[in-house]
């Protein structure tokens, strides 16, 4: 298939240089605890032996810090930190990998005596001193809330292209170059949607390409699969990531699943004629990561996709969130919503809280609250 590539300004990260028409670099994330270094080191190799041209880590306090600087003496793959709420870590940091991530819907956690401008100022300019290229990462669940409160609350797509567009200008205007954007949703059509958009107004930024959320194989493969024809097909992305809640032995699969799907599309072997079903239930779980806090969540995530099957017919979205960072936010608009603590798991119908429960206990509540969900929808109950 002969793909135009969008005219895309290079970034280096790392060893790698992405945009400018090089090959579209696929990336996961560790999964391990950060301070558990032989862990993560571990971890980081495989998946860059794997074929990952980046590799992130989070990074949440001053201890997971000083353990990525152990990592980075010991590990040759191109380092990316996600920094989620706690912008100051920057510092700490920067001198020990090749891109910094920061989530301008976090930028409001810290610091409420500082503008959002200058935190994004302080930002580049540790990334530019230590030569870091630089990601603008919005995610659905996490939206600037003062874009989210412009718009109709159906309207998920211009709140996050707003917020993008307003961080590109401004580090554009600082002089910095470095930088590349994703727009996340887990949601395919979405992310169909809102990265078509952002790239006929910004065809020169590189775009990072992700279903965020996107669940279990095989159908969050499948999920990220649709988006990823529909838009690398026309020319957009320069990186991307297969988001799969897995145990962390099998965090590699993700680089397999995503060097497949780039293989597949430049081949012209596509499947776009698969759709995805907005009229079926739709599980969402986020992948494995190091911000998980109680490694029984990806069994939870399975057993809730197992317990559910009775319900497939019904259009029904349960999310399955690991953490407290994605967790309260992103099951906001799912039916039913699970985030995980390490002793409670949080349920939620939509932003209702329902209680926390243990994680036995959690799989019984979560079906009564589905029975009744269909109940509901259908004037009867579900069945067994």
């Amino acid at each position: 298939m002969s793909i135009q590539r969008n005219p895309t300004r290079p970034v280096t990260i790392g060893s790698i240089t992405i945009g400018d028409g090089n090959p579209i670099a696929v990336q996961s994330m560790t999964a391990t605890k950060t301070q558990d270094v032989d862990a993560t080191v571990a971890q980081a190799e495989a998946l860059r032996e794997r074929g990952a041209g980046v590799v992130r880590i989070a990074v949440d306090s001053a201890k997971d810090a000083e353990a990525l600087a152990e990592i980075r003496k010991r590990t040759t793959a191109n380092l990316a930190v996600d920094l989620q709420e706690n912008f100051r870590l920057a510092e700490l940091v920067a001198p020990h990998v090749d891109k910094i991530r920061y989530n301008p819907g976090h930028l409001y956690h810290h610091g409420r005596d500082m503008t959002w401008q200058d935190k994004v100022r302080y930002l580049i300019d540790l990334a530019g001193t230590n030569g870091c290229a630089v990601r603008i990462g919005v995610n659905c669940g996490s939206v600037d809330p003062a874009k989210k409160e412009k718009y109709a609350a159906d309207d998920s797509i211009t709140p996050m292209l707003e917020s993008a567009f307003e961080h590109c200008e401004l580090v554009d205007s600082l002089g910095f170059h470095q930088f590349v954007v994703s727009l996340k949703d887990s949601d395919p059509t979405k992310v169909v949607e809102v990265n078509r958009r952002f790239a006929e107004q910004r065809p020169d930024v590189p775009l990072h390409l992700g279903v965020t959320e996107a669940g279990m194989p095989p159908e969050g493969i499948i999920k990220t699969r649709i988006a990823f024809e529909q838009l690398i097909g026309k020319g957009i992305g320069d990186t991307v990531r297969v988001s799969l809640t897995l145990p962390n032995p099998r965090k590699p699969e993700e680089i397999d699943a995503g060097r497949e799907i780039v293989d597949d599309v430049y081949a012209g072997r596509v499947r776009s004629v698969v759709r995805f079903d907005d009229t079926k239930l739709n599980i969402i779980s986020c992948p494995s990561c190091s911000r998980v806090e109680n490694e029984a969540f990806v069994d939870l995530a399975a057993n809730v996709k197992e317990m559910t099957e009775y319900a497939k017919d019904f259009a029904i979205t349960i999310a399955v969130m690991g953490c407290r960072v994605n967790g309260p936010g992103e099951t906001d608009d799912a039916d039913l919503g699970l985030w995980c603590g390490p002793a409670k798991v949080n349920l939620k119908k939509g932003e209702e809280a329902l209680g926390a429960f243990s994680y036995d206990e959690i799989l019984p509540k979560l079906k009564a609250e589905l029975d009744a969900l269909i109940a509901e929808k259908t004037g009867s109950a579900a069945g067994v």
